[in-house]
């Protein structure tokens, strides 16, 4: 990121926003256990959904040929196992998207989209990227290709190619989903007003209500991230308006009362989220609220919880080592946790990968080359406050207390409340190195 050229990428209504530079990386604002990011989440999401796919199914039934609605039908199955988290549905879709390639083996990017963004899911981004650049050798005008294609090259560690793609998203239809993957790009860059003003933007043109929920959700991560508590809560209500059952806002709602020192609420906020959508995410923070409220049992069966998603994911063809290490780190399994992590950077140079891995290497008492993963985390200039408690804890073992305190206070800087558990260990630590 440091020294790169920056360049105008798309200009947007009356204003001229500077979207993307070179050398940016797109994702999710917010842990996903994969893919394209939600837009939308809801209730009623998944019974217009369900209409969808029935009207697709009775369409084969009379044309069994239809190359396209098999091709629909695979995109709704993927979007039906990431709102109900049902990994089940991940089997159908690709049963649907590999018979629309059978009815039309050549000329048929519409199916290999699909089946790149089925890829994505499950965390094959090698192959979601080949997918996206064979669909885009057959129509270099898709700007679905380009977001399967830029999601692909985030995750795989390849900022300048995730950029580019974005930036051909934008120009070819700039709607939502190219509005938020410019926005995150923005934000891992450290240029969060820009950010911010591009979501504003891309709320200010939403209308259907699962999409202004969305974006007002993203603004509230953006406040969040920021330690910005009222602002967070403000735009997680108003999101609350416009579709009351968009999960991510509970998540959001959660967060705020734990930072408050709410627990009751924000524990039964979290239980609620959960059993909505056990996800090994959601599963693996409810975890955490509940060891900071001192509840180390029911910690541990939440975690239980979420290794059996995470294994019910993985026997759906899913591949996902960094959620792995993650819970190995979760139960105090450092040696697990820093094989699994290995074996994700062989995959995939993300950042979050990074981070993890210098966090096993931290917890394995290899801080020198823990050093390097933590700095690469940190390099592109995101604003993360647990990157930045990361990096400080390292230097603080490696005996450099004034680069130790230097990033714990970067850290809770950026957001005091960034966890309820590693939260108050950094300031506890701060204090200590300052006195």
């Amino acid at each position: 990121m440091r020294g790169r050229h920056l360049r105008p990428l798309v200009t947007v209504g009356l204003a001229a926003l500077l979207l993307l530079g070179v050398g940016a990386v797109l994702g999710a604002r917010s842990p996903a256990p994969a893919g394209p990011q939600p837009v939308t989440e809801v209730a009623s999401a998944t019974g217009q959904l369900d209409a969808a796919i029935e009207r697709a199914q009775q369409r084969l039934r009379r044309v069994p040929g239809d190359y396209l609605t098999w091709a629909a039908l695979g995109s709704a199955y993927l979007e039906r196992a990431r709102i109900t988290a049902d990994p089940s549905y991940y089997e159908l879709a690709d049963g649907a998207l590999r018979r629309s390639l059978a009815e039309r083996p050549d000329g048929n990017p519409d199916a290999l989209v699909g089946l790149g963004a089925l890829a994505n899911a499950l965390h094959d981004f090698a192959e979601a990227r080949a997918l996206a650049q064979e669909a885009l050798e057959l129509n270099p005008y898709d700007a679905d290709a380009y977001g399967v294609l830029a999601d692909a090259e985030t995750q795989l560690g390849n900022p300048d190619a995730a950029t580019e793609a974005v930036q051909r998203m934008l120009d070819l239809r700039p709607s939502l989903p190219a509005y938020a993957r410019a926005s995150y790009d923005l934000e891992q860059r450290g240029r969060i007003d820009e950010a911010r003003s591009l979501m504003e933007y891309a709320l200010a043109a939403a209308f259907d209500p699962a999409d202004i929920a969305f974006c007002h959700y993203q603004l509230g991560e953006l406040a969040w991230h920021a330690g910005d508590l009222a602002e967070a809560e403000a735009q997680y209500r108003a999101g609350v308006a416009a579709a009351p059952n968009y999960l991510p806002l509970r998540q959001g709602l959660a967060k705020v009362a734990a930072a408050r020192g709410d627990l009751p609420a924000a524990i039964a906020g979290y239980a609620e989220l959960t059993a909505a959508a056990p996800t090994p995410d959601y599963l693996m923070q409810y975890a955490e609220l509940l060891r900071a409220a001192g509840r180390e049992a029911e910690a541990g069966e939440q975690l239980a919880l979420a290794e059996a998603a995470h294994e019910l994911f993985l026997a759906a063809g899913g591949a996902d080592h960094l959620t792995g290490a993650e819970l190995a780190i979760a139960r105090d399994r450092p040696e697990e946790a820093l094989r699994l992590a290995e074996l994700e950077w062989e995959q995939r140079q993300f950042t979050g990968v990074a981070d993890t891995l210098g966090w096993a290497l931290h917890l394995n008492d290899r801080d020198e080359e823990a050093l390097a993963y933590a700095g690469r985390a940190n390099a592109l200039g995101a604003q993360n406050a647990t990157y930045a408690y990361h990096l400080g804890m390292i230097r603080f073992r490696l005996g450099d207390r004034e680069a130790a305190r230097a990033e714990l206070a970067r850290a809770l800087d950026i957001n005091p409340y960034f966890s309820p558990w590693y939260a108050p260990r950094a300031a506890r630590t701060l204090q200590a190195l300052e006195s």
